[in-house]
């Protein structure tokens, strides 16, 4: 082999052990779920005192369905650039979710530095979800999921998506994790939040979060604050506040919860305070207790457990209380099917009319209910496939 060839050789081998070392540097992950099943709810007429049956699909219920980019790039020392673009769609239709946002789940860019933490900028979680809805809530810790967390999602503990934020989430300290972040309105001169009363005003919002977690045991607490939910794209829902003179002026939620770990059993306790302020007309105010519990009765078998207890207190006086039973069956890592049971009574009233069970609001998960009605049934069938 003469000089030459000897030279090009070993550049060529230089120049694909350098691309085989960024390659291995850099990575770009395709996830996803699918999660769909047939439903039943009992009183769904909306405006009508009769007993409707409503036999229907239902995609989302134990989670949301969604499919995302993940990627991160190692820049050296422990410094590493991230990214998340995840999309949220209805398998029914193939229409997307979160308003028609194309990333309406999350869509964020940026810096993560190990033993200190990650400063990420775009729509992103707020605190409220991140520690509470997904450690504390029978809805993030059962398959009944969606159908459980509290009407509405008023303490946004699965729904909380910031916009235009920047958020800063701390590594992990001996157990300790904690974060805040942003939302920026903007606005221009509403970067605190407009003092005004216009309903088409920015919306910006912060939250910050604290949380413990080591060997069977773990406690956590959030507080998340949305000036004019209802100006956000897209918007926070609001229907369940007695705001209706004109809207949520300001919406704030504070949260702590707690789990315990032993042999095949988990337990779980969460309690939310929520504060609608209208802008004009009486301030809603909301107190969410619930306890449950799941148990793995073999690696493939695990059942949920979980009662909800929640009041509102404003003009309107209202009680809700939900019983909540799943069973999931893991056919592999990937796919499980299951099945839920659901049932919720309502009492008190606003002004002379009763209040319902889920209120008949048309965002709520169960679907709406009928004029009056006091009491609502759901059930479900469903399967997950996990990619």
């Amino acid at each position: 082999m003469n000089r030459k060839t000897l030279l090009a050789t070993s550049a060529m081998a230089a120049f694909a052990a350098s691309a085989t070392s960024a390659q291995a540097q850099s990575s770009v992950t395709l996830y996803g779920l699918i999660d769909a099943g047939i439903s039943y709810v009992n009183h769904s007429a909306v405006g009508t005192t009769g007993s409707s049956k409503n036999f229907k699909y239902d995609d989302g219920v134990a989670q949301g369905s969604r499919w995302g980019l993940r990627g991160a790039e190692d820049l050296g020392g422990g410094l590493k650039a991230i990214f998340t673009l995840e999309n949220g769609f209805n398998s029914g239709n193939g229409t997307l979710g979160q308003g028609g946002a194309e990333f309406g789940r999350q869509a964020y860019v940026g810096i993560s530095k190990t033993d200190i933490g990650s400063v990420t900028l775009g729509r992103q979680y707020s605190f409220s979800t991140d520690y509470l809805g997904a450690s504390y809530s029978i809805g993030g810790q059962t398959v009944a999921g969606n159908y459980a967390y509290h009407i509405n999602d008023v303490d946004q503990l699965t729904s909380s998506r910031i916009n235009n934020s920047v958020k800063f989430s701390s590594a992990n300290f001996s157990g300790v994790t904690f974060g805040g972040m942003y939302g920026f309105s903007n606005a221009a001169g509403a970067f605190a939040g407009a003092p005004t009363t216009s309903a088409s005003s920015s919306s910006r919002a912060y939250s910050f979060g604290v949380n413990y977690a080591t060997g069977p045991f773990g406690i956590g607490a959030a507080y998340t604050d949305i000036h004019f939910p209802g100006s956000a794209t897209p918007a926070f829902s609001t229907s369940i506040a007695n705001v209706s003179t004109g809207g949520s002026k300001d919406l704030r939620t504070f949260g702590v919860g707690a789990n315990y770990k032993f042999a095949a059993a988990t337990v779980f306790a969460l309690w939310t305070n929520t504060r609608f302020e209208a802008i004009s007309g009486a301030t809603s105010k909301f107190n969410t207790y619930e306890i449950g519990g799941k148990y793995a009765f073999t690696p493939a078998i695990t059942g949920g457990l979980g009662y909800t207890y929640m009041k509102l207190t404003d003009s309107a006086q209202g009680k809700w209380q939900q019983v909540d039973a799943s069973a999931d069956y893991a056919l592999s890592k990937r796919t499980d099917v299951y099945v839920l049971g659901i049932y919720q009574h309502a009492s008190g009233k606003n002004g002379t009319t009763p209040v319902q069970a889920q209120i008949g609001s048309s965002t709520s998960y169960f679907g709406t209910s009928g004029n009056g009605t006091s009491n609502q049934i759901a059930a479900r069938v469903g399967i997950r496939h996990k990619f």
